[in-house]
């Protein structure tokens, strides 16, 4: 488990240094390229033997109409309720219904293609709560185009070409990389196993009515490597801004769309499959949290240690959230990085604490270049209003009162868990925590009197020896945490439930240390 977690987070470190948005874009930009590719092979083979259905000059046609329409439609609709142009997402819509739509050249084709577009792009703010959109867009922008092709054929409709054996090993490859980054690997993995099971089930139910035999070999691999279910996995299902909070939650929803994937519904001359399956899910999923952005006024910004800086804000709207969890913060500004401009950080204050929220964050080293979201943030004033986009995460604590706790924290990895402290304290809960904090140097311990209020057993890994340690609280000596040095701090580890939280990097080294708890549950993050 420790090994799994080490290679998983050392990954995770790499790929956090592109936004979630901008990674997205890449992957479905190279698969565009990917099928331009191959449509280039498919001039020179017989009809019967093409490895993807449209031809280059439709591929390109296409993406034309949709990248114009999307970004046309985005703008003016942010220019008109003063949002932040967000070009990378305009360009998401517009690549995932490249691979949905049918690519034409036909003039009807084109207007069914823009009408998807300029739909897909509207339900963005027409379809949203106080803030949110609620359905996938290129799912609604499909889905009215079928609905549309009911009385006027020419316009098309949703064939997801893209569900082709040559294009299959390029979608899982892609989409790896995006579920790794958004952290839904998990969850599209239940979707994948209801989609097909289902669809195997259907399948063989046909086969008998018929009164054929079936192989399941012959039956198993077309549907897993022919169907579309890849792509809506990994491309649409993940999207993070329609799940729920929970993990339990978005297993829920990638269940029950992947059982209406698999068996699509006839209603009327159209089915419930594909996206009007993932719309369902939406719907779900926004039954289960309703996802609401969230106005936030700066109150104060101070600096616990030489390099963390904290920041205080005050909610203007509803907010609910659990000890542990962490929300994402958006701070428009020109020109962004290929960072973005939204961060997520975890919350560093409680439930109890509300209207105010508090997160913090380490400085960059001088010698790094900081991102454009660290400039734009650091411009931010007492006063100046920003935005969360959500509030997600599973990193927390057992209900069970009596399961011992061990909390590994790594520089301003200690945040989730003043969080938790703070909600432990504020509950009147007796909890058996141990603390073990690793930083550079004893300066850098954040949110001491948070600590030491709680109760909690502290043991402290950094170079020189703090200062005025509390009777509860003691020096491990050095800054390198170890499997035996652990140990050797932590002895009853084995009978604890332990949670890891900093750098992603970091993770990876210390989590095969951590092999001999009950369970490993991490809460990594990849800088600002």
């Amino acid at each position: 488990m420790g090994s799994l977690t080490a290679a998983w987070n050392r990954v995770f470190a790499v790929l956090g240094r592109v936004s979630m948005y901008r990674l997205v874009y890449l992957a479905l930009a190279a698969l565009a390229v990917i099928a331009f590719l191959l449509s280039l092979i498919d001039l020179a083979l017989p009809v019967d033997q093409q490895l993807v259905g449209p031809d280059p000059l439709q591929l390109i046609i296409t993406l034309a109409v949709l990248s114009a329409v999307c970004v046309g439609v985005d703008a003016a609709a942010q220019r008109v309720l003063g949002l932040p142009w967000r070009l990378e997402s305009s360009l998401i819509t517009a690549h995932i219904l490249l691979f949905v739509l049918r690519p034409t050249v036909e003039p009807a084709g084109i207007l069914g293609i823009a009408i998807a577009a300029a739909v897909a792009s509207l339900s963005k703010y027409v379809l949203a709560w106080r803030g949110r959109h609620i359905f996938n867009p290129a799912a609604v922008g499909a889905t009215v185009l079928t609905l549309l092709s009911l009385l006027w054929p020419d316009l098309g409709w949703s064939s997801w070409w893209v569900g082709t054996p040559a294009l299959a090993a390029p979608v899982i490859l892609l989409g790896l990389v995006v579920l790794v980054r958004t952290e839904k690997l998990r969850v599209v993995a239940v979707f994948l196993v209801f989609a097909v099971a289902i669809g195997v089930f259907r399948t063989a139910a046909q086969y008998q009515a018929l009164g054929i035999d079936m192989d399941m070999q012959d039956v198993l691999w077309p549907l897993l490597w022919s169907s579309p279910y890849l792509f809506l996995g990994a491309f649409m299902l993940s999207e993070p801004l329609t799940l729920p909070p929970r993990r339990w939650q978005q297993l829920s929803v990638a269940a029950v769309v992947g059982v209406l994937a698999g068996w699509p519904i006839p209603v009327g001359d159209i089915t419930l499959g594909q996206e009007r399956a993932l719309l369902i899910g939406n719907l779900i999923a926004f039954a289960f949290a309703v996802r609401t952005a969230v106005r936030l006024t700066l109150v104060s910004r101070t600096q616990p240690t030489p390099t963390v800086q904290e920041l205080t804000f005050r909610v203007h709207d509803r907010l609910a959230f659990l000890p542990g969890q962490y929300l994402e913060l958006e701070v428009p500004h020109r020109h962004p990085d290929a960072r973005g401009t939204r961060r997520e950080f975890s919350i560093a204050s409680a439930p109890e604490d509300l209207p105010l929220l508090k997160v913090a964050f380490k400085e960059s080293d001088s010698a790094k270049p900081l991102s454009s979201f660290k400039k734009a943030l650091a411009q931010v004033q007492p006063g100046d209003a920003l935005g969360i986009t959500g509030v997600w995460g599973d990193f927390l604590l057992p209900k069970r009162d009596a399961a011992p706790i061990l909390m590994v924290a790594a520089g301003i990895g200690v945040t989730p868990f003043v969080s938790q402290l703070r909600h432990v304290r504020a509950a009147g809960l007796d909890r058996d925590i141990v603390l073990v904090y690793v930083a550079s140097d004893s300066s850098e311990l954040a949110y001491r009197d948070e600590i030491e209020a709680s109760g909690a057993d502290v043991v402290v890994f950094t170079r020189d020896r703090p200062a005025d340690l509390p009777a509860h609280w003691q020096w491990a000596r050095g800054v390198r945490l170890d499997a035996d040095g652990l140990l050797r701090v932590v002895p009853d580890i084995g009978a604890r439930h332990a949670y890891i939280s900093g750098p992603a990097a970091l993770i990876a080294d210390l989590a095969p240390a951590l092999e001999r708890a009950r369970s490993i549950t991490t809460d990594a993050f990849s800088g600002y």
